[in-house]
């Protein structure tokens, strides 16, 4: 199955580099979320991006506006794709519900993919009706950046479906990486307990936040310590990924650090709050 037109449900951080990925691959995309905002500062975000590809003599002004004229915007749902990818907010009820709607709506032939970091994909692919047409894609922050993305089928997931989405994986330059359905897949499984135990040396008086992040660094090889990286991610998404692996594999090494509830019952999110581990305003 060829895929030659894509859609992004969401035009968050993963949302808006999902879809420039795509779109710099050569592939038509429309990046699709609830507010005209959303999706007015996704494409800003993608532009921004591309800015500092020409800055860096990565590609061409030329080029990058190629790769913006691939793009469309819009707040209404659609559903003519060959491929239709959800990164809307991690939450269960959410995405099954966009889920039966694109289900209901595309034709046989469309693939539903879910970028997920926690979720189990039968778990969504429960809400379609058609299973076989489901399969997790789990791209890695930032996406224009990193090279891996967890391909992730569910219990009914077609062997068509899979090898429709690995060979577009590596057309968008990714490798692909096989994980089994279980909560929180292979990447969150190793990171969690990494950022996890970051924040219990620092609950504990182990270290400060500096020289936890400076040890994992120059000690472990760790191109980020634990607490920033959890800054990037968003100490909410942290959160909720080990709620998710707590509860579906039930396991107490997965459950968070009281400190990172704290942060969180706060506002302090990380770098998206201005104020996490460490303070991001100047």
């Amino acid at each position: 199955m060829d895929i030659n037109k894509v859609i992004v449900y969401g035009a968050g951080t993963m949302g808006n580099g999902i879809a420039q990925t795509v779109a710099q691959a050569g592939i038509p995309v429309t990046m699709i979320d609830i507010e005209q905002a959303f999706v007015d500062k996704g494409l800003a975000s993608i532009t921004r991006n591309l800015d500092r590809l020409v800055a860096k003599e990565k590609i061409s002004e030329d080029q990058k506006n190629e790769i913006l004229g691939r793009i469309t915007i819009s707040t209404e749902r659609q559903y003519d794709a060959d491929l239709i990818i959800e990164a809307v907010i991690e939450n269960e009820d959410v995405k099954k519900e966009l889920f039966a709607d694109l289900a209901s709506k595309t034709n046989g032939g469309t693939i539903l993919a879910s970028n997920t970091s926690s979720i189990p994909i039968t778990k969504i692919a429960s809400a379609t009706g058609k299973p076989e047409k489901v399969i997790g894609m789990h791209f890695m922050n930032p996406v224009p950046v990193m090279k891996g993305v967890e391909i992730i089928n569910g219990e009914k997931t077609s062997v068509e479906t899979n090898e429709a989405v690995i060979e577009l994986s590596k057309k968008l330059g990714k490798i692909p990486g096989k994980s089994n359905d279980h909560a929180g897949f292979v990447a969150n499984r190793i990171l969690m307990p990494y950022i996890n135990e970051g924040a219990w040396a620092l609950s504990e008086g182990v270290s400060d936040a500096e020289n936890i992040d400076l040890i994992a660094k120059t000690c472990l090889n760790m191109p980020m310590g634990p607490l920033e990286l959890a800054d990037l991610i968003g100490l909410d998404v942290c959160v909720f990924i080990m709620d998710v692996m707590h509860a579906g594999l039930g396991n107490d090494k997965y459950a968070p650090c009281p400190k990172l509830r704290e942060l969180v019952d706060a506002g302090n999110l990380g770098r998206k709050s201005g104020k996490g581990f460490y303070d991001y305003i100047k």
